[in-house]
């Protein structure tokens, strides 16, 4: 599971011209989820997440968490970000997992991050086209693939 993390000053997700989520202070999360994933991914990532201090403290440096600033999350399935890109110039989604596995991931990465929170987390909609935007504030854009616990 990789997800991308921006940490944002406004957001919002848009489908078929309807807004379906908007937050102000908090993060975006961009997930992309493989057949291989796990309970166990999601728990780690929620836990960084949570907790990752990426927000200012009062002497501007970055030193609170989601949970300290009471940050608002927008949750984004994204396949692409499984995109094999090894050979020549169209990427391969091969590795990214099937519908019937990856909704319940997300699903249950969403709800597993609301009881973290213990607030509600915004989504767009799973295979939806979606227009995402965002003001990335700092920018602050971090990559935590469950994979590889660096």
């Amino acid at each position: 599971m990789k997800i991308v993390i921006q940490r944002v000053s406004e957001a919002n997700v848009t489908i078929n011209k309807i807004k379906v989520a908007s937050i102000k202070k908090g993060i975006l999360i961009l997930l992309g989820i493989v057949d291989d994933d796990t309970q166990e991914d999601i728990n780690f990532l929620v836990r960084k997440v949570a907790n990752l201090r990426i927000f200012n403290d009062e002497n501007k440096v970055m030193n609170n968490s989601l949970l300290e600033v009471g940050g608002q999350v927008i949750v984004v399935s994204q396949f692409t970000l499984q995109a094999s890109t090894k050979k020549g110039n169209r990427p391969s989604y091969i590795k990214a997992a099937k519908t019937v596995v990856a909704i319940p991931l997300y699903e249950n990465f969403v709800q597993t991050l609301e009881k973290e929170l213990n607030k509600k987390v915004q989504t767009g909609e799973f295979g939806a086209d979606m227009k995402v935007a965002l003001i990335n504030d700092g920018p602050v854009t971090i990559i935590i693939d469950s994979k590889n616990k660096e």
